[in-house]
Order: C-alpha cells, then sequence, then structure tokens
C-alpha cells in the first residue's frame, strides 16, 4: 500500500509541475500586430476608436487572442515616408514584431509617382521588418486607382501588391476599400475616406485575411529575445 501511495503522489507531483509549466507558457509576453499605412488606417476625421485598427483589436479580444496593436499610420503618409518613419515604430531590440500590416502606396499613385519607385519603397519596407523580426507574418493591403482612366499605370498599381505578396511570402487583403469604395453612405464628404461606418466593412476586409495568422501566430512561441 506504501508503494501504490509513493506512486500516487509522483504522479500527482508531475501533474502540478505539467501544469506550472503550461501556466509558464501560458504568460509569455503579449504578441504585436504593427499597422503602417495612411488615412485610411489612421481614421482620418474620425475618433480613433472609430478607425478599422480600433475595432481590429475589439475582434482579437472577442476572439480570445492576445495582441497588442501598434498603429503607426499617418494621415498623408507615402510609401517614402512611410520607409522614413518606419525605425522609430519598430520596438527595442528585446522585443518583436509578429504581424505587420502594410497600406501605403495611393497617395503616392494620386501624385504620380512611378510604379517602380513605389513598389521599391514598399518593399525596402518590408525587408527593414524582416531584418528586425525574421519570423513575422506580413499581411499587404491592396489598393486600386479609381477606373477614371484604366491605362498601364492603373493596371500596374493594382498588380504591383499582388506581386510583392508573391515575392515575400505574404498575405494579401486584395482590396482594402472593398465595398467601400464610391459609396457616398460609407465614405466622408470628400468620397474619399471611409466614414465610420465604412470603417466597420474595412476591419471585416482585414479580419478576413488576419484572423487565421492571428490564430496561427498565438500558438507560436512569443517572438520576445529573452
Amino acid at each position: 500500500m506504501r508503494v501504490i501511495g509513493v506512486a500516487v503522489v509522483s504522479l500527482a507531483l508531475i501533474s502540478l509541475a505539467q501544469s506550472v509549466d503550461a501556466a509558464s507558457r501560458d504568460s509569455s509576453p503579449m504578441k504585436r500586430i504593427l499597422i503602417l499605412g495612411d488615412s485610411l488606417s489612421a481614421g482620418f476625421a474620425l475618433r480613433p476608436n472609430q478607425a478599422y485598427p480600433a475595432l481590429l483589436t475589439e475582434k482579437l479580444r472577442a476572439a480570445n487572442l492576445s495582441f497588442e496593436i501598434i498603429n503607426a499610420s499617418q494621415s498623408g503618409g507615402t510609401t517614402e515616408g512611410g520607409l522614413h518613419r518606419l525605425p522609430a515604430h519598430l520596438p527595442p531590440k528585446a522585443d518583436k514584431i509578429d504581424i505587420f500590416i502594410l497600406e501605403l502606396g495611393i497617395n503616392d499613385a494620386f501624385r504620380g509617382v512611378p510604379i517602380v519607385e513605389i513598389r521599391s519603397n514598399l518593399q525596402a519596407i518590408v525587408d527593414q521588418v524582416k531584418a528586425r523580426n525574421p519570423n513575422v507574418r506580413i499581411i499587404i493591403a491592396g489598393m486600386q486607382l479609381p477606373n477614371y482612366a484604366s491605362d498601364d499605370y492603373v493596371f500596374a498599381f493594382g498588380q504591383m501588391y499582388a506581386d510583392l505578396a508573391a515575392k515575400n511570402n505574404a498575405a494579401l487583403i486584395p482590396y482594402l476599400l472593398e465595398g467601400v469604395s464610391g459609396d457616398p453612405l460609407l465614405n466622408e464628404p470628400d468620397r474619399v475616406h471611409p466614414n465610420a461606418a465604412g470603417q466597420k466593412i474595412l476591419v471585416e476586409n482585414v479580419w478576413r485575411v488576419l484572423e487565421p495568422i492571428a490564430r496561427e501566430t498565438a500558438t507560436r512561441p512569443s517572438a520576445r529575445v529573452q
């Protein structure tokens, strides 16, 4: 009976040790999502909590996914400006970005910046994020120009995002403004920037791509450097 009792105690201790180990793993540092975008992600003319990055926080919480969102978006942002701004938003060396959402380029296109230059800046941004965060998952938010001039530039601009996603093994949001662009009920009076109702559609466009990546990322060991 004494041998059986010792065995039972031993099994209990092993179980307790496994529970403590699991709890330790579960208490790993919160993972991070960095969003680098322009006015579409900054929530132009809206309160911060009405923009899709804040709405993503609510969706992540509802899905029991523990992520911190860093919104490094700026109204009027261009790819060149984003490249210059990026270093200030990357965390210290001891911390890492787990998911990176890149939403830039439309302001370049409105200015007529050559596609090759836009693509080069976006690639440089991706390269810089990867250099600091080798295991980062990247999501590229695709954009399209209005079909007022369906020429080579318009086609090349839209295709650029798919090409970048394929080159960098990144996930692609085919068109961030899908279901919003051109609808006066979903945009500010300028008919360019989504209003609060439009942002609720944007968050769904992003969430369809982000959710499976966030769930997979949540199961990985923390990217924090010990």
